[in-house]
């Protein structure tokens, strides 16, 4: 009974691994005869995937009976630490050389690691049965979490942001009562319900709502939303799942991985389930178009959100091959890989990794050498085939890595073979997706001065340093295009040297206790300059906004440019947030219909 007799009784409810609804509820005495109520949700589901970026999901290292190393132990772990920071990054690689890298991030020898962090309290569709005590809810709920695919991936990137869509899909199923959408009473007509004297309220057909969460400037370049759509994504509750992957291994992988999981989802559902949502992140989003080519699978996934997804590539990422991520940030420099010795150690190996280069549809010339007067030193690169041109060039020094780096101390090397296979395999995963996109694609891109990208790679050619007397007779600019890898000095990091050597600078004053210092000497340095473009921070405006001008068949229904975020936190920007539950609704009005509504 409850303190107001006259309230009626609802029973609570939760969701089993089904997803069905599960009412429960105490015997009372029989002589207490009014109605217990049991609230149904809809029937019809729609379950929303999430997909996340590269280095996105947790990985474990795969069980080694040949090293007698048969227990599993984390390899890659994201959750969030002290103050929301991860500290297990931190503690097991900042400063790892390359040689650990290399042995450790093999596509080969970790898997997805489903036992990260899950979050510690209920929402939407994720609740424990009432009555249970803090130990048991938390258990109960870490069950759900970790069935819905959570704890595969990051909590530090994605978890506010998974929880914040499975509360807003789910907490309310009757569109009037959605709190993101500005309904007014003019929108809402009573209809009665037979028999008896119940009344039901209704939004009205074919009226446009405003959602106030995009903003003038997004609103302005978007259809409204219609009543009708609303009403149809009402016919639905939408769980929310996430699917990691292994992303040191080609993409083709994981995108077997992610129909697997969808294949997994819609048995489990049941006929009520017709297709699924895809929502991504970075690389997930080449994942998830990958995936729709697979047999079967585009007639299963109703649409596709993709966020800051790096279209045709991003040239940071030869960059980072070449440079190290130090000068970008140095203490995500420092987890990544602060030179191009460690990045090298692992990308080269990486199928995944290799496939984030600037493809084929990247407009050419993205890579370029200036002179000291800022004139072209040579012709800019790539002509018409990047992967011939510069990944696999090894006969200039600009070309994608140095062939010694494949071998670091104390790791296990590849060969330039392994590599050149891998090339191969991100130029066929290119062409294979080149223009490809579902029906029902949806996307976002970032576009702020405050988070610039590169648009293109520069390197600049400066004076450099000779101690021991005048310059001397410098090479000039078209020699210095044309040297090879051995004739210039690299350790990783940016400048390269053309001439000279290491040198000792003499202590002040003859001090022989003093520290020995040294300069590098050289007739130029070669400087690979920083940003260039508007972006992401990671992913420039080329890339990001690719999508409506290469899709073929027009399968892009939506695509804005928004600004205010970074790379990794995009999903975290409440503009980003309302665009992406505005494409859900647009989705969900167009997908299959669920066997019970009929």
């Amino acid at each position: 009974m409850t303190d107001n007799p006259s309230a009626p009784r609802v029973a609570p409810m939760t969701y089993n691994a089904r997803g069905n609804p599960v009412h429960t509820w105490t015997l009372t005495p029989s002589h207490i005869t009014d109605p217990v109520h049991c609230i149904l949700p809809p029937d019809g589901i729609l379950p929303v995937i999430f997909v996340p970026g590269i280095m996105g999901s947790n990985l474990k290292s795969k069980p080694d009976k040949r090293n007698n190393k048969e227990k599993a132990v984390p390899v890659w772990r994201l959750d969030a630490g002290l103050m929301g920071k991860n500290m297990w990054l931190a503690l097991n690689w900042i400063n790892k050389k390359a040689g650990i890298r290399q042995k450790l991030l093999h596509p080969a020898r970790v898997e997805v690691d489903n036992q990260g962090a899950v979050p510690e309290r209920a929402a939407g569709t994720v609740l424990a049965q009432p009555g249970l005590d803090r130990k048991n809810t938390l258990q109960a709920l870490r069950k759900r979490y970790e069935e819905r695919g959570w704890g595969e991936v990051s909590e530090t990137s994605y978890h506010a942001f998974l929880l914040w869509l499975e509360e807003t899909l789910n907490n309310h199923f009757l569109p009037h009562q959605w709190p993101q959408f500005d309904i007014r009473p003019e929108h809402l007509h009573t209809v009665a319900v037979e028999p008896g004297p119940t009344h039901i309220t209704r939004l009205k057909p074919e009226t446009p709502i405003a959602m106030p969460g995009l903003g003038a400037t997004l609103a302005s370049q978007l259809p409204p939303v219609i009543s009708d759509e609303l009403l149809a994504r009402g016919d639905y509750r939408m769980p929310v799942h996430a699917c990691g992957y292994n992303w040191l291994d080609s993409n083709k992988v994981a995108a077997q991985r992610l129909a697997e999981r969808i294949d997994e989802l819609m048995h489990q559902y049941g006929r009520n389930c017709q297709q699924v949502i895809l929502v991504t992140h970075s690389m997930g989003g080449l994942v998830a178009r990958r995936c729709a080519q697979l047999p079967g699978m585009s007639a299963k996934i109703a649409g596709v959100v993709h966020g800051v997804m790096p279209a045709t590539g991003a040239p940071v990422a030869y960059r980072r091959c070449k440079v190290g991520m130090s000068d970008e940030d140095p203490i995500a420099g420092a987890v990544i890989g602060p030179t191009g010795q460690e990045v090298t150690a692992v990308f080269a190996q990486a199928p995944g990794a290799l496939q984030l280069l600037p493809t084929q549809d990247y407009a050419p010339g993205w890579l370029r050498l200036i002179d000291n007067q800022g004139i072209s030193a040579m012709p800019r690169q790539p002509v018409k085939d990047p992967y011939e041109e510069i990944y696999l060039r090894r006969d200039r020094w600009w070309g994608l890595l140095r062939e010694e780096w494949l071998a670091p101390k104390d790791g296990d090397p590849i060969t330039w073979g392994t590599f050149a296979d891998n090339i191969k395999k991100a130029k066929a995963f290119h062409q294979r997706i080149s223009g490809s996109y579902h029906p029902q694609t949806y996307v976002y891109y970032g576009s702020e001065d405050k988070h610039p990208s590169f648009e293109s790679i520069t390197w600049q050619m400066q004076r450099g340093s000779r101690l021991n007397g005048p310059h001397g007779s410098h090479p000039d600019s078209f020699t210095v295009s044309n040297l090879q890898m051995h004739q210039v000095r690299d350790d990783g990091r940016s400048p390269v040297y053309v001439g000279g050597h290491e040198q000792p600078i003499p202590p002040l004053r003859g001090d022989p206790d003093a520290p020995v210092k040294t300069v590098q000497t050289s007739y130029w340095e070669l400087h690979c300059k920083m940003q260039d473009g508007s972006g992401d921070g990671t992913v420039p405006v080329s890339s990001g906004g690719a999508p409506v001008k290469q899709a073929r068949n027009g399968g892009v229904r939506q695509q804005i440019k928004a600004p205010g975020f970074d790379h990794e936190a995009s999903y975290a920007n409440p503009l980003t947030q309302q665009f992406t539950l505005y494409s859900i609704i647009k989705i969900a009005a167009n997908a299959k219909r669920p066997l019970c509504v009929g």
